[in-house]
């Protein structure tokens, strides 16, 4: 059969898919039968992907049993029993407590390369959705370069952007910057005396090394070298405090200084330098500030002042009693505005959200686990202004350094991002020419770089949001562990067999009938399974599901690779599996481009 000529593939886009709706159409009614009634959406979330080797979908029946008054093990059995075939569904089976469904082989491996050959970089992407879903995520303050602690925010707010874009809705991805914190003033503040003028101990730890300067060094770095000498004169000179005090009211009255906006977008566009090394972009950037300017924040802070749990403090400041959010006791009050009546951060921030949410259906804030406390009262203040809208968190778990602990730019224990990118690339180097010494210095280069990059961004990822990453050399890199360089040289690996077969693009015939060992079989129902999880991911954002994917089909290819011959093997059996070997290529692929690892047809 040629994929690319597929009309089996249709409208389809999920090869599982019609498997998926007739069983949980068929247990509906069985269910119902038996006085469980549960519906569509409820059992296609019970509806469980099966342990290789035993079925391909299960389904527990501890829940229903419990409400009919029947022995899982007995329900089971009876569902099983005579459950109608149909939807490239072969058989049904139990066992103990769970009800097996095992899909038609054959026909599951024809509907599977079948559909990926006719979508080619299309293939595990859903059907278009009208919902606008707005993910935001990094925002870091533009006081100085990314630290490998920050990020994390950026590469899983990336990466859920990128699946649900896949998924088919409209994303927009937006930066919020903080440019009228008391960070920002922080460097206004220095920067608006010339260095000559600065506190000695302030120069002493701002000064550069030996031939670096704001013409040769990026503007993060050069900005931002001053940031934690001056944190730490803060702490013990009042005067100084008073004047950087005083410049965060200026700013937040809409009366910034000159410098100001252009130190703050100069910072910013030497970070967002380093964030391109490992592929994130934005398509928006909100100005804080903005929202002071054109009204948005006035208008909140009159919706609050007229808030049911309005208070106004003795000194003037408008506030709310939060007693009632269950909220820590020291922060049951939320500070509205100052006494001078200048905003603070979280009403900028509840503005800023309803403005999100005029533009979108669905709106996701990334955030660190620090930000935690800032995210209930974000909660109680949208309440508090009678908005019923609530954005998603998706909050995870900070980057530790080896030693323990986490990074911190104050504490001076953070390691810069483009300094961890430096060091990646160059120990990618090094592991590329120990694997070819034929390639030219261009091309190892070239290769080290997207392999660093890789590394990093992966290394990252693969641990869920909610669990702490710890940043380790030899699993980042590894070549044949869970990594981004494993990933990479698979796809690279698959490249060099079409090449050598002369197969690198379509038509791909293929037997479906050929295909008959357990890696073979064990490949295709990992390609099929790419669709149903950038759909999970878009539902659930488990955004690591994608990169234990990823993982899995790799090791599946792997297996296969080294079980089975492929350019040695004899006809109908050869162009099947090259047929599978373009596959995996290309659903890998589109996997890389989910991650945002680069693919390399050569490594």
């Amino acid at each position: 059969m040629l994929g690319a000529d597929a009309s089996a593939a249709g409208g389809l886009w999920d090869p599982w898919l019609s498997i998926r709706q007739h069983i949980v159409r068929e247990l509906a009614l069985r269910l119902g039968a038996h006085g469980y009634p549960e519906s569509a959406d409820a059992l296609e979330r019970q509806l469980d992907d099966a342990p290789s080797g035993v079925a391909d979908f299960g389904y527990a029946t501890h829940r229903a049993a419990k409400s009919v008054g029947t022995p899982p093990e007995r329900l089971a059995t009876e569902l099983a029993a005579d459950f109608p075939l149909g939807g490239g569904l072969a058989r049904v089976t139990s066992e103990g407590a769970y009800v097996n469904f095992h899909a038609d082989t054959p026909r599951l491996i024809e509907s599977t390369l079948e559909l990926v050959f006719a979508r080619g970089p299309e293939y595990g992407r859903g059907p278009p959705r009208t919902e606008k879903v707005c993910v935001e995520h990094t925002s870091a303050n533009p006081t100085g370069p990314f630290h490998v602690g920050r990020v994390r925010n950026g590469v899983i707010g990336d990466t859920m952007a990128r699946i649900l874009r896949a998924a088919g809705y409209p994303v927009t991805t937006e930066y919020y910057v903080d440019d009228m914190g008391r960070q920002s003033a922080m460097i206004t503040w220095i920067w608006s005396m010339p260095v000559d003028q600065w506190p000695p101990e302030v120069r002493e730890g701002a000064r550069p090394p030996e031939g670096v300067s704001a013409a040769t060094e990026k503007a993060d770095h050069w900005y931002g070298r001053p940031y934690r000498s001056v944190s730490e004169l803060l702490k013990k000179d009042p005067l100084a405090a008073q004047q950087v005090g005083e410049l965060v009211r200026q700013v937040e009255s809409g009366n910034s200084p000159a410098r100001h906006r252009e130190i703050g977008e100069a910072v910013l566009k030497g970070m967002l330098a380093s964030l391109a090394r490992i592929g994130i972009r934005f398509d928006e950037f909100v100005w804080e500030s903005t929202l002071v300017q054109d009204g948005s924040v006035g208008r909140v802070i009159e919706r609050l002042r007229k808030a049911p749990h309005a208070t106004v403090e003795e000194n003037g400041a408008l506030a709310l009693d939060a007693r009632g959010y269950g909220l820590p006791k020291e922060n049951a009050t939320i500070v509205v505005t100052r006494g001078d009546g200048t905003s603070l951060y979280p009403t900028r921030d509840v503005a800023y959200h309803l403005q999100k949410f005029s533009r979108f259906a669905r709106v996701i804030d990334v955030l660190g686990q620090d930000h935690q406390l800032h995210a209930r009262t974000l909660v109680a203040m949208l309440t508090e202004v009678g908005e019923a809208r609530r954005p998603e968190f998706l909050i995870y778990q900070d980057i530790t350094v080896p030693e323990g602990g986490r990074m911190s730019t104050r504490k001076g224990k953070a390691v810069n991002l483009d300094d961890l990118l430096d060091e990646a690339v160059e120990r990618a180097h090094a592991e590329v020419l120990k694997r070819r010494e034929d390639l030219s210095e261009d091309q190892v280069t070239e290769i080290a770089q997207h392999v660093g990059a890789g590394a990093v961004r992966f290394h990252v990822l693969r641990i869920a949001p909610d669990k702490p990453v710890k940043f380790r050399w030899e699993e980042a890199l590894s070549f044949e562990g869970r990594s981004g360089p494993f990933l990479q040289y698979s796809y690279a690996r698959a490249a060099s067999i079409l090449r050598k077969a002369s197969r690198e693009a379509p038509p791909y015939p293929f037997e479906a009938t050929a295909l008959t060992t357990h890696e073979e079989t064990e490949l295709v129902r990992a390609i099929g399974r790419l669709p149903g999880t950038v759909a999970y991911v878009s539902r659930t954002s488990h955004v690591h599901t994608v990169a234990t994917y990823a993982f899995g089909l790799a090791e599946a290819f792997n297996r296969f690779y080294q079980s089975v011959p492929v350019l040695r093997a004899e006809e109908p059996a050869k162009s099947s599996r090259l047929a599978l070997v373009a596959a995996t290529r290309q659903t890998l692929g589109n996997t890389l481009d989910l991650l945002g690892v680069e693919r390399l047809e050569r490594m």
